[in-house]
């Protein structure tokens, strides 16, 4: 992921999705929105933080064992995707957590070339610790929302997370200009 700098351009020239943002009158909405996504990106944070304190590894490790934790991987690509993680990324981390004695490789029955990603027994037992101490406090916030809307805000982040993908895919004009609205760089 590509961090701002401090004027909000990232490495590669373009400004963070929130500067993209119209900041007239016009679009008070839009505004609060983001303000709402950052104040729930600091309390992801915080609570990412009590976890990660409770499984006692770098939060990167953490979010791949709690992945693993849910479901085994087929393979790296697939965990990569599962945790939003480039490839190469996870694969870094994959091989911590090998060396930890906290996941396994086991080469696929179908595919020899291909690995599949499980929880040793001794990551289960790091898992289920943190997740004895901090896992509640996401689940208790969806069961005061109700299923109704727990279900609504699923669809709308999911609709707004490919909105966003979306424009970052989106091509540049053929004289290098921006291919929509609030693009400011071509990639």
């Amino acid at each position: 992921m590509r961090r701002p700098s401090r004027d909000g351009a990232t490495a590669g020239g373009r400004r963070s999705t929130a500067d993209q943002l119209p900041t007239d009158d016009a679009s008070p909405n839009r505004r609060s929105i983001v303000d709402a996504l950052h104040a729930l990106q600091r309390e992801l944070r915080l609570i990412e933080g009590r976890e990660v304190a409770g499984v006692g590894l770098p939060p990167a490790q953490a979010r791949v064992l709690q992945a693993l934790g849910r479901q085994p991987a087929g393979s790296l690509a697939e965990l990569a995707g599962r945790t939003h993680t480039d490839p190469s990324s996870a694969s870094v981390v994959v091989q911590r957590l090998v060396d930890a004695g906290l996941v396994a490789r086991v080469p696929a029955r179908d595919d020899r070339r291909r690995t599949e990603l499980s929880l040793t027994a001794a990551g289960r037992g790091r898992l289920r610790r943190a997740q004895a101490t901090n896992g509640q406090r996401l689940h208790d916030a969806f069961g005061r929302l109700g299923e109704r809307r727990t279900a609504l805000l699923a669809e709308t982040l999911q609709t707004l997370a490919a909105a966003l993908r979306d424009a970052d895919d989106a091509p540049s004009g053929d004289d290098g200009s921006p291919a929509g609205p609030g693009r400011t760089s071509a990639r």
